[in-house]
């Protein structure tokens, strides 16, 4: 497993979101603290409603918390709920890859400009952005189906040019939703492997909502959500 830094790459302080107010205010995340350090691959458990895709939305800086602070890759982010950075979008290139349970890569582009587009989003040099693609196709054991529509691809062989396009900016910080759901045990263990792989080598963080049992042994660490506040270990209702 691995060890960890001094300094975490998500750093939690104390944060909430509720939606709504009075009677019907609903509390999805409560006082919630974590670090996660460089090369740390955690899962995120609890059954549904437990506000596991809240907080993971909140760390993606997509939904706004209603308190606490955040730091991303040793950067203040948030304050007392207020974002610290006007351009969240930039910030998301800059720090953040998402992987899905489906790999919704776009069917009309073949593998290497599913993952070569978000270099152009990022106004990257053309010939920059497709070296980059197959560099990252190849790296993930992929580069053979370069030229393969989506159509064409395996579920495993689509989640790893998704999970390629996630690295595409080269962030340090992977947010995945259930991503190995819709695998077989044997693709969801390469899979995992994969993104041990990328968090080992390339110093990131991966944080994991999951429900998978056949892959709980690929975690450093396992958290448990439920109602809103978070624990660290795994119990049979979180399952």
């Amino acid at each position: 497993m691995a060890d960890a830094p001094d300094r975490p790459l998500v750093h939690l302080d104390h944060i909430s979101k509720h939606f709504g107010e009075g009677e019907t205010r609903v509390d999805a995340l409560r006082e919630v603290s974590l670090d996660v350090y460089p090369r740390q691959v955690v899962a995120l458990l609890g059954p549904s409603g437990s506000g596991k895709t809240t907080l993971l939305n909140v760390i993606g800086c997509i939904l706004d918390p209603s308190s606490g602070s955040m730091e991303l890759d040793g950067e203040p982010v948030l304050k007392d709920g207020l974002w610290l950075r006007p351009n969240l979008r930039q910030l998301r290139l800059d720090k953040i890859g998402f992987i899905f349970q489906f790999h919704n890569l776009i069917p009309f582009l073949d593998a290497t400009d599913n993952v070569a587009l978000v270099l152009q989003l990022a106004s990257a040099d053309a010939v920059a952005t497709r070296t980059r693609a197959v560099e990252l196709l190849d790296y993930l054991e992929v580069g053979h189906r370069r030229s393969a529509m989506p159509a064409k691809l395996s579920g495993g062989e689509a989640q790893r040019v998704a999970i390629a396009r996630a690295l595409a900016n080269k962030p340090r910080i992977i947010l995945a939703d259930e991503p190995t759901a819709a695998l077989d045990s044997k693709r969801a263990g390469i899979v995992m492997d994969l993104l041990r792989k990328v968090a080992v080598e390339q110093d990131a963080a991966i944080i994991a909502v999951t429900h998978d049992e056949k892959i709980f042994d690929r975690f450093d660490r396992i958290f448990s959500l439920r109602d809103g506040r978070l624990d660290e270990g795994v119990s049979a209702e979180s399952r």
